[in-house]
Protein backbone atom coordinates (compact mmCIF):
# COMPACT_ATOMS: atom_id res chain seq x y z
CA UNK A 1 0.00 0.00 0.00
CA UNK A 2 2.82 2.36 0.92
CA UNK A 3 4.33 2.11 -2.64
CA UNK A 4 1.53 1.94 -4.00
CA UNK A 5 0.60 5.24 -2.94
CA UNK A 6 3.80 6.17 -3.54
CA UNK A 7 3.00 5.67 -7.39
CA UNK A 8 0.15 7.41 -7.46
CA UNK A 9 1.19 10.42 -5.69
CA UNK A 10 4.42 10.35 -8.07
CA UNK A 11 2.22 9.62 -11.28
CA UNK A 12 -0.24 12.48 -10.61
CA UNK A 13 2.60 14.81 -10.41
CA UNK A 14 4.26 14.41 -13.99
CA UNK A 15 0.76 15.89 -16.05
CA UNK A 16 0.79 18.48 -13.54
CA UNK A 17 4.44 19.56 -13.87
CA UNK A 18 3.72 20.18 -17.72
CA UNK A 19 1.09 22.22 -17.25
CA UNK A 20 2.71 24.11 -14.01
CA UNK A 21 5.96 24.39 -15.34
CA UNK A 22 4.80 26.26 -18.98
CA UNK A 23 7.15 28.86 -19.05
CA UNK A 24 9.37 27.90 -16.26
CA UNK A 25 13.12 26.64 -17.23
CA UNK A 26 14.16 23.10 -16.14
CA UNK A 27 17.01 24.24 -13.64
CA UNK A 28 13.86 25.89 -11.71
CA UNK A 29 11.23 23.79 -12.17
CA UNK A 30 13.31 21.08 -10.28
CA UNK A 31 14.43 23.25 -7.85
CA UNK A 32 10.89 24.00 -6.69
CA UNK A 33 9.47 20.45 -6.82
CA UNK A 34 12.51 19.51 -4.62
CA UNK A 35 12.18 22.55 -2.06
CA UNK A 36 7.97 21.24 -1.78
CA UNK A 37 9.80 17.98 -1.09
CA UNK A 38 12.64 19.45 1.23
CA UNK A 39 9.41 20.73 3.45
CA UNK A 40 7.72 17.56 3.58
CA UNK A 41 10.98 16.10 5.03
CA UNK A 42 11.85 18.51 7.61
CA UNK A 43 8.21 18.28 9.13
CA UNK A 44 8.00 14.27 9.03
CA UNK A 45 11.48 13.12 10.98
CA UNK A 46 11.06 11.00 13.89
CA UNK A 47 12.88 11.02 17.73
CA UNK A 48 15.83 8.98 17.65
CA UNK A 49 13.86 6.45 20.14
CA UNK A 50 11.70 5.83 16.80
CA UNK A 51 13.88 5.96 13.77
CA UNK A 52 17.78 5.46 13.29
CA UNK A 53 19.58 8.86 12.58
CA UNK A 54 21.49 9.54 9.22
CA UNK A 55 25.26 8.84 9.95
CA UNK A 56 28.38 11.38 8.20
CA UNK A 57 29.34 7.67 6.27
CA UNK A 58 25.89 8.54 4.11
CA UNK A 59 27.09 11.57 2.99
CA UNK A 60 29.06 10.58 -0.03
CA UNK A 61 25.49 8.20 -1.20
CA UNK A 62 23.52 11.17 -0.42
CA UNK A 63 25.18 13.36 -2.39
CA UNK A 64 25.02 11.45 -5.48
CA UNK A 65 21.26 10.55 -4.33
CA UNK A 66 21.12 14.23 -5.05
CA UNK A 67 22.70 14.81 -8.45
CA UNK A 68 20.93 12.02 -9.85
CA UNK A 69 17.12 12.34 -8.26
CA UNK A 70 17.22 15.56 -7.21
CA UNK A 71 19.13 17.26 -10.12
CA UNK A 72 19.57 15.20 -13.59
CA UNK A 73 16.43 13.10 -13.28
CA UNK A 74 13.52 16.29 -12.44
CA UNK A 75 15.61 18.47 -14.57
CA UNK A 76 15.44 15.82 -17.62
CA UNK A 77 11.92 15.46 -16.95
CA UNK A 78 10.98 18.68 -16.88
CA UNK A 79 12.91 19.93 -20.12
CA UNK A 80 11.45 16.42 -21.81
CA UNK A 81 7.66 17.43 -20.79
CA UNK A 82 8.30 20.18 -22.68
CA UNK A 83 8.94 18.46 -25.65
CA UNK A 84 6.67 15.07 -25.70
CA UNK A 85 3.18 14.81 -24.65
CA UNK A 86 2.05 14.13 -21.10
CA UNK A 87 0.55 10.61 -21.93
CA UNK A 88 3.49 9.11 -23.46
CA UNK A 89 6.00 11.04 -21.35
CA UNK A 90 4.05 9.38 -18.22
CA UNK A 91 4.20 5.98 -20.10
CA UNK A 92 7.75 6.16 -20.76
CA UNK A 93 8.26 6.62 -16.71
CA UNK A 94 7.39 3.04 -16.46
CA UNK A 95 11.15 2.16 -17.79
CA UNK A 96 12.26 3.23 -14.10
CA UNK A 97 11.01 -0.13 -12.68
CA UNK A 98 13.77 -1.78 -15.27
CA UNK A 99 16.94 0.41 -14.71
CA UNK A 100 15.64 -0.37 -10.67
CA UNK A 101 15.66 -4.12 -11.22
CA UNK A 102 18.59 -4.43 -13.54
CA UNK A 103 20.67 -2.33 -10.87
CA UNK A 104 19.04 -4.30 -8.29
CA UNK A 105 20.11 -7.04 -9.04
CA UNK A 106 23.89 -5.68 -10.72
CA UNK A 107 24.37 -4.21 -6.80
CA UNK A 108 22.91 -6.06 -4.11
CA UNK A 109 22.20 -9.61 -6.07
CA UNK A 110 18.85 -8.89 -5.49
CA UNK A 111 17.03 -12.57 -6.78
CA UNK A 112 16.04 -12.03 -10.79
CA UNK A 113 14.30 -14.90 -12.14
CA UNK A 114 12.22 -16.37 -15.22
CA UNK A 115 9.37 -14.40 -14.43
CA UNK A 116 11.33 -11.35 -13.70
CA UNK A 117 13.25 -11.35 -16.11
CA UNK A 118 9.82 -11.69 -18.63
CA UNK A 119 8.93 -8.86 -16.74
CA UNK A 120 11.66 -6.58 -17.86
CA UNK A 121 11.44 -7.97 -21.15
CA UNK A 122 7.89 -7.08 -21.49
CA UNK A 123 8.73 -3.55 -20.27
CA UNK A 124 11.53 -2.98 -22.57
CA UNK A 125 9.64 -3.93 -25.87
CA UNK A 126 6.70 -1.66 -24.34
CA UNK A 127 9.08 1.13 -24.04
CA UNK A 128 10.83 0.74 -27.79
CA UNK A 129 6.84 0.96 -29.04
CA UNK A 130 6.68 3.96 -27.44
CA UNK A 131 10.07 5.27 -28.82
CA UNK A 132 8.92 3.75 -32.31
CA UNK A 133 5.40 5.75 -32.26
CA UNK A 134 6.61 9.17 -30.93
CA UNK A 135 9.22 8.78 -33.39
CA UNK A 136 7.16 8.86 -36.41
CA UNK A 137 4.79 11.73 -34.49
CA UNK A 138 4.59 14.85 -36.67
CA UNK A 139 5.08 16.99 -34.05
CA UNK A 140 8.96 15.08 -33.46
CA UNK A 141 8.50 14.07 -29.53
CA UNK A 142 11.25 11.50 -30.28
CA UNK A 143 13.94 13.81 -27.99
CA UNK A 144 11.37 14.70 -25.28
CA UNK A 145 10.73 10.81 -25.27
CA UNK A 146 14.55 10.39 -24.71
CA UNK A 147 15.02 12.76 -22.36
CA UNK A 148 12.32 11.18 -20.19
CA UNK A 149 14.14 7.75 -20.18
CA UNK A 150 17.41 9.17 -19.04
CA UNK A 151 15.24 10.41 -15.90
CA UNK A 152 14.53 7.14 -15.30
CA UNK A 153 17.57 5.80 -16.09
CA UNK A 154 18.78 9.04 -13.25
CA UNK A 155 16.03 7.64 -10.91
CA UNK A 156 16.84 3.97 -11.52
CA UNK A 157 20.25 4.29 -10.10
CA UNK A 158 18.97 6.94 -7.48
CA UNK A 159 16.57 4.10 -6.27
CA UNK A 160 19.30 1.65 -5.91
CA UNK A 161 21.47 3.99 -3.91
CA UNK A 162 18.30 4.57 -1.76
CA UNK A 163 18.69 0.93 -0.70
CA UNK A 164 20.95 1.14 1.65
CA UNK A 165 19.49 4.27 3.44
CA UNK A 166 16.02 2.50 3.16
CA UNK A 167 16.68 1.68 7.37
CA UNK A 168 17.54 5.06 8.04
CA UNK A 169 14.85 8.08 8.89
CA UNK A 170 12.90 8.37 5.57
CA UNK A 171 12.09 12.27 7.06
CA UNK A 172 15.86 13.11 7.76
CA UNK A 173 16.36 11.47 4.08
CA UNK A 174 14.11 13.04 1.90
CA UNK A 175 15.27 16.79 3.55
CA UNK A 176 18.84 15.87 3.23
CA UNK A 177 18.42 14.57 -0.91
CA UNK A 178 15.87 17.30 -1.34
CA UNK A 179 18.38 19.84 -0.22
CA UNK A 180 21.31 19.14 -2.09
CA UNK A 181 19.09 19.14 -4.67
CA UNK A 182 17.59 22.27 -4.27
CA UNK A 183 20.69 24.01 -3.70
CA UNK A 184 22.54 22.46 -6.92
CA UNK A 185 19.52 23.20 -9.52
CA UNK A 186 19.11 26.83 -7.66
CA UNK A 187 22.79 27.32 -8.55
CA UNK A 188 22.44 26.00 -12.06
CA UNK A 189 18.95 28.10 -13.06
CA UNK A 190 21.36 31.40 -12.07
CA UNK A 191 24.48 30.04 -13.85
CA UNK A 192 22.01 29.95 -17.06
CA UNK A 193 19.78 33.16 -16.19
CA UNK A 194 16.68 31.35 -16.11
CA UNK A 195 13.81 33.79 -15.89
CA UNK A 196 12.05 34.03 -12.12
CA UNK A 197 8.96 32.36 -12.36
CA UNK A 198 5.04 33.83 -11.32
CA UNK A 199 3.74 33.37 -8.12
CA UNK A 200 1.25 31.02 -9.29
CA UNK A 201 4.34 28.24 -10.88
CA UNK A 202 6.14 28.84 -7.83
CA UNK A 203 3.29 27.83 -5.31
CA UNK A 204 1.65 25.16 -7.78
CA UNK A 205 5.48 23.12 -8.25
CA UNK A 206 6.16 24.16 -4.42
CA UNK A 207 2.74 21.92 -3.70
CA UNK A 208 3.39 19.31 -6.21
CA UNK A 209 6.76 19.01 -5.24
CA UNK A 210 5.55 18.39 -1.39
CA UNK A 211 3.08 15.13 -2.61
CA UNK A 212 4.80 13.83 -5.59
CA UNK A 213 8.33 14.46 -4.54
CA UNK A 214 8.37 14.76 -0.99
CA UNK A 215 5.40 12.78 0.54
CA UNK A 216 6.34 9.85 -2.65
CA UNK A 217 9.86 9.53 -1.49
CA UNK A 218 8.83 9.02 2.25
CA UNK A 219 6.49 6.27 1.05
CA UNK A 220 8.85 4.81 -1.53
CA UNK A 221 11.54 4.49 0.76
CA UNK A 222 9.26 2.84 3.88
CA UNK A 223 8.05 0.59 1.60
CA UNK A 224 12.04 -0.48 0.07
CA UNK A 225 13.08 -1.20 3.85
CA UNK A 226 9.84 -3.61 3.54
CA UNK A 227 10.62 -5.65 0.38
CA UNK A 228 13.71 -4.59 -1.49
CA UNK A 229 14.67 -2.33 -4.12
CA UNK A 230 13.48 -4.44 -7.02
CA UNK A 231 9.33 -4.79 -5.58
CA UNK A 232 9.27 -1.47 -4.60
CA UNK A 233 10.16 -0.54 -8.30
CA UNK A 234 7.89 -2.54 -9.78
CA UNK A 235 4.63 -0.97 -7.71
CA UNK A 236 5.60 2.01 -8.47
CA UNK A 237 5.77 1.33 -11.77
CA UNK A 238 1.75 2.05 -11.46
CA UNK A 239 2.84 5.20 -11.27
CA UNK A 240 2.78 6.34 -14.84
CA UNK A 241 -0.75 4.91 -15.43
CA UNK A 242 -1.99 7.05 -12.85
CA UNK A 243 -0.18 10.10 -14.82
CA UNK A 244 -1.71 8.67 -18.05
CA UNK A 245 -4.88 8.82 -16.71
CA UNK A 246 -4.73 12.03 -15.35
CA UNK A 247 -3.16 13.43 -18.62
CA UNK A 248 -6.34 12.33 -20.73
CA UNK A 249 -8.59 13.90 -18.40
CA UNK A 250 -6.96 17.02 -18.15
CA UNK A 251 -7.60 17.07 -22.36
CA UNK A 252 -4.31 15.10 -23.68
CA UNK A 253 -5.78 13.18 -26.60
CA UNK A 254 -2.09 12.59 -28.28
CA UNK A 255 -3.01 8.97 -27.46
CA UNK A 256 -2.12 6.17 -30.91
CA UNK A 257 -2.32 2.68 -31.05
CA UNK A 258 1.42 2.10 -30.88
CA UNK A 259 1.10 4.60 -27.67
CA UNK A 260 -2.03 1.73 -26.23
CA UNK A 261 0.38 -1.16 -27.64
CA UNK A 262 3.52 -0.02 -25.60
CA UNK A 263 1.30 0.70 -22.63
CA UNK A 264 -0.67 -2.48 -22.81
CA UNK A 265 3.16 -4.43 -22.88
CA UNK A 266 4.73 -2.10 -19.88
CA UNK A 267 1.12 -2.88 -18.13
CA UNK A 268 2.02 -6.99 -18.61
CA UNK A 269 5.32 -6.40 -17.49
CA UNK A 270 4.01 -4.84 -14.12
CA UNK A 271 1.57 -7.38 -13.65
CA UNK A 272 3.95 -10.19 -14.47
CA UNK A 273 6.99 -9.13 -11.64
CA UNK A 274 3.73 -8.65 -9.52
CA UNK A 275 3.19 -12.29 -9.38
CA UNK A 276 6.31 -13.16 -8.04
CA UNK A 277 7.12 -15.30 -5.58
CA UNK A 278 10.24 -16.55 -3.31
CA UNK A 279 10.44 -19.42 -0.64
CA UNK A 280 13.04 -21.55 0.02
CA UNK A 281 15.24 -22.61 3.09
CA UNK A 282 18.36 -19.63 3.80
CA UNK A 283 20.37 -18.98 6.37
CA UNK A 284 20.37 -15.95 8.55
CA UNK A 285 24.35 -14.65 9.58
CA UNK A 286 24.81 -13.04 12.95
CA UNK A 287 24.53 -9.37 12.29
CA UNK A 288 24.42 -6.13 14.28
CA UNK A 289 22.49 -3.16 13.07
CA UNK A 290 20.39 -0.65 14.04
CA UNK A 291 17.19 0.34 12.36
CA UNK A 292 13.00 0.44 13.17
CA UNK A 293 11.78 -2.75 14.05
CA UNK A 294 9.24 -4.56 16.03
CA UNK A 295 9.30 -7.89 17.77
CA UNK A 296 6.37 -9.98 16.02
CA UNK A 297 8.60 -10.63 12.81
CA UNK A 298 10.41 -13.86 13.87
CA UNK A 299 13.47 -12.24 13.07
CA UNK A 300 13.63 -9.81 15.99
CA UNK A 301 13.79 -12.19 19.16
CA UNK A 302 15.81 -10.13 21.18
CA UNK A 303 14.63 -8.48 25.02
CA UNK A 304 13.55 -5.05 26.57
CA UNK A 305 12.50 -4.52 30.04
CA UNK A 306 9.84 -4.02 29.88
CA UNK A 307 9.10 -4.94 26.12
CA UNK A 308 7.92 -1.92 24.02
CA UNK A 309 4.82 -1.65 21.74
CA UNK A 310 4.98 -0.93 18.14
CA UNK A 311 8.09 0.15 16.12
CA UNK A 312 11.27 1.46 17.85
CA UNK A 313 14.88 1.86 16.49
CA UNK A 314 18.20 0.87 18.68
CA UNK A 315 21.40 -0.87 18.02
CA UNK A 316 20.57 -4.65 18.53
CA UNK A 317 22.12 -7.96 17.37
CA UNK A 318 21.04 -10.84 15.48
CA UNK A 319 21.75 -14.24 16.01
CA UNK A 320 22.65 -17.14 13.11
CA UNK A 321 19.30 -19.07 11.74
CA UNK A 322 17.82 -21.49 9.51
CA UNK A 323 14.54 -21.63 8.43
CA UNK A 324 12.05 -21.08 5.45
CA UNK A 325 9.60 -18.81 3.92
CA UNK A 326 8.57 -16.51 1.33
CA UNK A 327 10.52 -13.77 1.91
CA UNK A 328 12.13 -10.58 -0.06
CA UNK A 329 15.67 -8.58 -0.36
CA UNK A 330 15.08 -6.82 2.70
CA UNK A 331 17.55 -5.85 5.53
CA UNK A 332 17.92 -9.21 6.68
CA UNK A 333 17.62 -11.18 3.48
CA UNK A 334 20.83 -10.21 1.66
CA UNK A 335 21.26 -14.12 0.92
CA UNK A 336 23.03 -14.89 -2.27
CA UNK A 337 21.47 -17.52 -4.55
Amino acid sequence: MLALLAATLFGFSTPLVQRLGLGVGPFTTAALLYAGAALVGAFSRQPTEREARLLPSDLPRLLAMAFLGAAIGPVALAWGLQHTSGTGASLMLTLEALFTALLAWFLYGETVDRRVTTAMALLLIGGVALVLDQGQNAHNQFWGLMAVIGATAAWGLDNTLSRALAERDPGQVVLAKSGLGVATTLALAGLTGEPFPSTGSILGLLAVGASGYGLSLRFYLLAQRAFGAARTGSLFAFAPFFGAALAFMLGDRSGSWGMLLGGALMLGGVLVHLMESHLHVHDHVALVHEHAHTHDDAHHEHFHDPMPTGAHSHLHAHTSMRHSHAHVPDAHHAHPH
